[in-house]
């Protein structure tokens, strides 16, 4: 598993439910064990956290159902290529190279 792989990971497991469950996890033992240290600065830090989830699971479950349109356009279309529909599984920087070389070159002199 190389870095860009782990980055993936790591934003798609931040959507689970269970990000929010380790964030009041946390938030619970900041003020069990350093209560001192919790101020207007410590609750900004765990709301900036909070909303950061929410805006990661917005956008995962945007970008699941997005998926799953393409997916049964694809599998409708007899003309589309097979391989799009495994796509999502590979990493962006993949993607981008094989957009890029599917790309229909522009021509010169337009």
């Amino acid at each position: 598993m190389n870095a860009s792989s782990i980055i993936t990971q790591a934003g798609t497991l931040t959507a689970r439910p269970w990000a929010f469950l380790i964030l009041v996890v946390y938030a619970v033992l900041w003020i069990i064990f350093e209560r001192s240290s919790f101020d207007w600065h410590g609750a900004a830090t765990l709301a900036t956290w909070a909303m950061t989830l929410f805006i990661q699971r917005a956008e995962h479950r945007d970008t699941q159902a997005i998926q799953s349109k393409l997916d049964e356009l694809l599998r409708a279309n007899s003309a589309a290529r097979d391989e799009l529909t495994q796509i999502d599984k590979k990493e962006p920087e993949e993607i981008e190279r094989q957009r890029e070389a599917e790309r229909p070159q522009a021509k010169i002199g337009m």
